[in-house]
């Protein structure tokens, strides 16, 4: 979430399929009854200024279509060539791009990627000479949730190959290949590579050789693209309890993570192509046939690679919800759903998320586009249109869900009184304000530098400027750190730890809330006073 990956605030789930899949001639089934109001009430519950949906089935579009307004508080309405961020549904495009050089015979799955970035390091030695092409798509590397997303979340000055060599410095926080966690830095990795072996950048390898020959002519590979102004969605959130306008995700550091915009209407041309294992319709029986990928491909793409841990507690009148499989492929999630194999990924970024569901063996494919990161909403209209086509019993969603919603808002809600209760306000600081103040260094961030400013601790990361923020002080030697951007939502705890001469030994962060999106790791630095600096 909501960031890419924000992914972000990823559900993951999806299917393997083992084999071409030839298209059926029976005739496309309509949208489920009613459904233009029910997506109406979707919006309307669930507080979303617009979305887009697409609806596939048996290789034709049966429903590309806008509801509901681009901008808040303005006229344009959404259509079908509306375009949005589609997030970390981007990755299913670097995976796809991955397997048409190694059909290419460029790549290897299974080659370590020291064999074609030479200069390519993890922490850890071992996984720096084994970690393989595959293992870059697939969130198994042992590093944590969301690691290393600080070095390029929020919008920073380091590019991608910076990004890519401060990875070494990252602690893993399992052992290789035993654990899954979502990561979006590796795919950052596949994109170098892709510009490494193809001599193409990634936008433009995704561009002319996926967007054009699938026909997906209105979409864009860069985040900047959000802000170019045309028929694209504004980003709308939710800040201090009210819907608003937010500044969309501008830098391009990380498009091959989350960085394409689409549409309906193109989301719906590449959901066909994935369930006809990578045949592109010819524009006319005179056009021979052409394939992005072979079906070989498709079988590595949607295969299970990293399993996921199912079961749980499970949710009163959702219990069809729990999967029985869960596991991570190639850019895809997998899971089952109704007894059928499930291909499922969703994306967030700030004001923008979205859900792309695929059920293989009934060739239906459903996206959903929101300019407002309300889970609750993609979710309430992708559970309606696969029910439809399953044949399964009708389901308020957009209560049970809104119902969900408040219930976590209330849990969030009490949980932050107790910590406020749990406070000590009585305590004061060890130390002088001024004491605190100085340089910092994490060793795979950078610089963090505090200053006292007109009596008051104020905290700059080196190299992500919206990242500046006030400290306040909580409670002994912890402050809580309140960002001045408000559009953020991920303020933090900065915990000192002293010597036992007075002075700081180590500064601690945490997020302040577990509505933090995970892409703030801030738990994950280790920041120590950085030793001054001497004039030449």
């Amino acid at each position: 979430m909501t960031r890419i990956y924000r992914s972000s605030r990823a559900l993951l789930i999806a299917a393997h399929w083992f084999g071409a899949i030839p298209l059926g001639a029976q005739r496309p089934a309509a949208p489920p009854p009613d459904f233009d109001a029910y997506v109406a009430r979707v919006l309307a519950t669930f507080d979303v200024p617009g979305v887009a949906v697409g609806i596939v089935k048996d290789g034709k579009v049966i429903l590309s279509k806008g509801y509901g307004v681009r901008t808040l508080g303005k006229p344009e309405k959404v259509d079908s060539a509306t375009r949005f961020g589609i997030a970390s549904n981007t990755k299913a495009f670097t995976a796809a791009a991955i397997a048409m050089l190694v059909e290419s015979g460029k790549l290897e799955w299974d080659a370590p990627v020291i064999r074609y970035l030479p200069d390519f390091a993890m922490y850890d030695p071992f996984v720096t000479r084994e970690l393989s092409v595959r293992d870059l798509l697939v969130h198994r590397s042992g590093l944590g949730l969301g690691a290393g997303d600080l070095l390029w979340w929020p919008a920073s000055t380091y590019d991608r190959a910076e990004i890519a060599r401060r990875l070494r410095y990252i602690k893993p926080e399992t052992s290789f290949r035993s654990a899954y966690a979502y990561d979006n830095v590796l795919y950052l990795v596949a994109g170098q590579l892709i510009e490494k072996m193809s001599g193409l950048s990634w936008e433009e390898f995704v561009r002319s050789r996926i967007l054009v020959p699938v026909g997906m002519t209105g979409s864009t590979v860069r985040h900047a693209d959000a802000a170019a102004g045309g028929n694209v969605a504004t980003t709308h959130a939710e800040v201090d309890g009210k819907v608003r306008i937010i500044e969309p995700m501008v830098s391009n550091n990380t498009n091959p993570a989350g960085g394409i915009n689409s549409s309906a209407a193109d989301m719906a041309k590449w959901m066909i192509v994935q369930m006809d294992s990578g045949r592109v319709a010819p524009a006319s029986n005179a056009v021979p046939e052409k394939r992005l990928f072979a079906p070989a491909s498709t079988r590595q793409l949607w295969s299970i690679v990293t399993p996921i841990p199912v079961g749980g507690r499970t949710i009163p009148g959702l219990e069809h919800l729990q999967p029985k499989l869960s596991g991570y492929a190639l850019g895809l999630g997998v899971s089952d759903y109704r007894g059928e194999l499930r291909l499922q990924h969703s994306g967030g970024l700030p004001g923008y998320v979205s859900l792309v569901t695929m059920i293989p063996s009934k060739k239906l494919g459903v996206v959903v586009l929101t300019n407002q990161e309300s889970s609750e909403a993609f979710n309430a209209i992708t559970l309606r249109a696969i029910d439809h086509y399953l044949g399964a019993p009708d389901i308020d969603y957009i209560a049970r869900l809104a119902a969900l919603r408040d219930s976590a808002r209330a849990q969030l809600a009490r949980a932050a009184r107790q910590v406020v209760s749990a406070r000590d306000s009585m305590s004061g600081p060890s130390l002088a304000l001024a004491k605190y103040a100085g340089r910092y260094e994490d060793a795979w961030y950078g610089d963090v530098t505090l200053g006292l400013e007109s009596g008051k601790l104020v905290m700059r990361f080196g190299h992500t400027p919206q990242l500046v923020g006030d400290l306040v002080h909580w409670q002994h030697d912890t402050f809580l750190v309140r960002w001045r951007d408000r559009e953020l939502r991920a303020d933090a705890y900065a915990t000192f730890s002293l010597n036992p001469d007075g002075t700081v030994d180590v500064l601690k962060m945490a997020p302040a809330s577990p509505e933090v999106d995970f892409s703030f790791d801030f738990q994950d630095l280790l920041l120590r006073p950085a030793p001054k600096r001497v004039a030449p």
